[in-house]
């Protein structure tokens, strides 16, 4: 069915007489269609005033007076006023010695930008390397005393393992938690455990703290952790171990346990895509 195009005029519509796809119960009184506002008229003009005005002030390092911001923003000099106070008064701004600089609101909505950026490309990494690897992929820290995931990128058909029993009590158990603790020293290792002893979570759970701390002085700086249904029947992980800065990180995978056969090609994969990528990822990865 052809659509009218109510934006120029219809040839076969008498000239006297304006076009209108409405019914004749819907058309207006005078026969003539609304106009619809444009974009531009539904904006508020002192909202664009004042977010130049801080474009402006960001731009001025050693801030600079309520004159030259109005001169270069193109505002009359009593509405720059009435803004640069509005915005003080908020925090966004700050004066001082008649000169004006971004305030603690401003400076807090600059830092959260940058982090939710941070994140954003460790997001849209972790995703990369489980479409190339078809396989769930973690990240994770330890910080604070504390096994954090931070991020877990899976789909429908490479689903990632269900969180059963807290990641951050069962440390010991997953091959993230035995990654995280590998990078830790001993006296660390051991406040963890004292706060989170270790308990059977499956029939293959490490037995007990002296046998899980023998195991991680095994493990060499930057081995792969492999753990085999010890957090989880029915799944096998790999972690490969991350260290930026003083952060213990991971990055890990996992697969269901018939398919173990292709966990330490998986876990390879991953390390190499992470050697590649893991100089532009050092700071994105303390998000």
């Amino acid at each position: 069915m052809a659509t009218v195009d109510t934006a120029s005029p219809n040839p076969l519509a008498s000239p006297t007489r304006p076009c209108s796809t409405a019914p004749p119960h819907q058309r207006p009184p005078n026969g003539r269609v609304p106009e619809q506002p444009h974009p531009a008229a539904t904006l508020i003009g002192s909202v664009q005033r004042a977010m130049r005005l801080l474009e402006t002030v960001a731009e001025h390092a050693c801030g600079a007076p309520a004159k030259q911001l109005a001169r270069e923003t193109g505002l009359a000099l009593p509405t720059a006023y009435h803004l640069l106070r509005t915005l003080v008064h908020e925090g966004y701004l700050r004066r001082d010695k008649g000169l004006f600089f971004l305030g603690e609101s401003a400076v807090r909505l600059s830092s959260s930008g940058a982090a939710q950026k941070r994140r954003s490309t460790v997001v849209d990494t972790l995703a990369h390397w489980r479409d190339a690897i078809g396989v769930p992929v973690y990240y994770a820290v330890y910080r604070d005393g504390e096994i954090e995931v931070m991020c877990v990128s899976d789909t429908p058909g490479n689903p990632a393992v269900e969180e059963w029993a807290d990641f951050r009590e069962t440390g010991h158990a997953h091959a993230i938690g035995q990654c995280l603790l590998s990078q830790l020293d001993e006296d660390s290792r051991r406040d963890h455990l004292d706060r989170y002893p270790v308990q059977s979570i499956t029939p293959y759970t490490v037995r007990d703290d002296h046998v899980l701390m023998r195991r991680l002085a095994r493990v060499r700086r930057m081995e792969t952790v492999v753990e085999r249904q010890e957090y989880a029947l029915g799944t096998v992980c790999a972690a490969i171990p991350i260290t930026v800065g003083t952060t213990a990180a991971t990055m890990a995978i996992s697969l269901p346990a018939h398919q173990a056969d292709r966990l330490s090609a998986a876990a390879r994969q991953l390390q190499d895509e992470v050697g590649r990528m893991l100089g532009s990822l050092a700071i994105s990865i303390s998000i």
